[in-house]
């Protein structure tokens, strides 16, 4: 009877401590938020020195060049043809466009297409870095597994103040639960008509102390998906592969104040 009375008083005392474990979790669970994780996928990615690197990287047979430290950034781009050389330099106040060393006066609808060429190239070559970006608006849909791996989702968009001519542009981005990679990212986009986009990660390395990687790049069959949908339709095979994204001879130098 003791026994009896003592199993009962224990599974009577098991319930709300049960509930409370329940409860823990949730409010474990709740207090992740799409900030930190972005913020753990920088670090992972970047090691503390993406904010004062130099990296140059060939895309596409064009040479790439971005320089950070404390704040100033300068992207460039450098394209050499028969007839000669066009060096593009966006920093945090300006673009400029060289040919031949003379600079050349563009039009405002040209200086606005060859600024978002510059900036989205070197955007995608450093994520998810550029996510840190005071514009970028950011929010956790829910969690998935892609071919086997647990993934949190992440919506991205981006304020119009500051948020560059491609404000507008949408993202995704599954970033893996465990080591905090982007191993994928999809994303809609305004110009040339618009599309949507979603990317594989693959060929990852750590160039002194900094993470790349280059792109499987799909498109859907239409443009009447969620973003949030197309990891269930890259599973099932039901994306169509357009190109790779592929950065050559990366380099990285880390910046000192004076060298910038």
């Amino acid at each position: 009877m003791l026994r009896f009375a003592t199993m009962k008083l224990l599974s009577y005392f098991s319930i709300p401590l049960l509930f409370l474990a329940l409860a823990a979790c949730e409010q474990k669970e709740s207090l992740i938020t799409a900030e930190a994780v972005v913020e753990k996928a920088i670090q992972r990615a970047c090691k503390d020195h993406c904010d004062h690197a130099t990296i140059d990287f060939t895309f596409r047979d064009r040479c790439y060049v971005s320089k950070r430290m404390g704040g100033k950034y300068q992207y460039e781009r450098i394209t050499s043809d028969s007839s000669g050389v066009t060096h593009d330099i966006l920093s945090n106040d300006s673009f400029r466009r060289y040919k031949n060393d003379t600079l050349v006066r563009l039009h405002d609808s040209l200086e606005t297409k060859y600024t978002s060429s510059v900036n989205s190239v070197h955007y995608f070559v450093q994520l998810p870095y550029n996510l840190k970006a005071p514009a970028a608006m950011k929010e956790l849909f829910g969690e998935a597994v892609i071919k086997g791996e647990p993934y949190f989702e992440i919506g991205v968009r981006f304020n119009e103040e500051g948020g560059g001519e491609d404000f507008e542009d949408h993202f995704v981005y599954w970033i893996h639960k465990e080591n905090y990679t982007v191993d994928y990212l999809a994303y809609s986009y305004q110009t040339d008509g618009g599309g949507i986009r979603f990317r594989e990660a693959y060929n990852p390395r750590i160039v002194n102390g900094i993470r790349f990687v280059d792109y499987n790049n799909y498109k859907p069959n239409s443009l009447e998906v969620d973003l949030s949908n197309l990891d269930e339709l890259f599973e099932k095979g039901e994306l169509q592969l357009l190109s790779k994204i592929e950065t050559e001879a990366v380099g990285v130098e880390l910046n000192t104040p004076d060298s910038f």
